[in-house]
């Protein structure tokens, strides 16, 4: 989709420095869990732009992305992201990316730190279709820690680790990976992460080529 005005329906906290916006869905707007937008908003006079992933399991009449900002390293447009309210309006231009939720029967979903926006999506999305998921998540201040809760009383396996539970961490890989027909692997976070989580698939017999991984830097 070209670039076009989206109003923020609703703001709310979803863990330390991070917030879900939900955004009124476009006419014309089709996009699935795991794809990321470019939002653009004028700042003192310059247009900025960040893309952030879709953290919804539809976009069906609003869609959410999860902003999180660090205190030391973070910019004015997450300040201002951090900041915005229901009525506002944004510049929207996507989806992007080709690493996304269609329609397998069971995923498994590796998220680190920011990679929660979309691993939550697609988990709820696969449950309400029917299907199976599992996400094993690693960050020292989760969030989203509502809808982990009610991913796990709706079936679906979750594992939440810290920064320093490696071993953990490849333990709970190889719990979760069945190499069944259909199994998804999904991989979302920082390159630290992805090559941990590389490192965790192949050590639990899994193909990492056959994941589908998106690094966010």
């Amino acid at each position: 989709m070209d670039q076009t005005a989206v109003r923020v329906a609703a703001v709310r906290d979803c863990g330390p420095d991070a917030v879900a916006i939900e955004f009124e869905t476009p006419a014309g707007f089709d996009a699935r869990p795991g794809q990321f937008v470019k939002l653009t908003a004028t700042l003192e006079g310059e247009d900025v732009s960040r893309f952030y992933t879709i953290s919804s399991p539809d976009v069906d009449d609003t869609f959410e992305t999860t902003v999180g900002y660090d205190p030391d390293e973070g910019g004015p447009f997450s300040e201002y992201l951090l900041a915005i309210e229901a009525g506002d309006e944004v510049t929207l231009a996507g989806p992007f990316g080709n690493d996304y939720y269609e329609d397998e029967p069971r995923v498994v979903v590796l998220a680190g730190g920011p990679g929660i926006g979309p691993a939550v999506g697609i988990a709820e999305r696969a449950i309400a279709d029917g299907g199976e998921a599992a996400v094993v998540y690693v960050d020292d201040q989760p969030l989203h820690e509502d809808r982990l809760a009610t991913l796990a009383e709706h079936g679906a396996t979750v594992e939440t680790y810290g920064q320093d539970d490696e071993d953990a961490f490849g333990t709970a890989v190889q719990d979760v990976l069945t190499g069944g027909e259909g199994e998804q692997v999904f991989v979302y976070g920082f390159a630290d992460f992805l090559e941990r989580a590389e490192a965790a698939i192949e050590a639990a017999g899994g193909e990492y080529d056959e994941a589908k991984a998106e690094n966010f830097g």
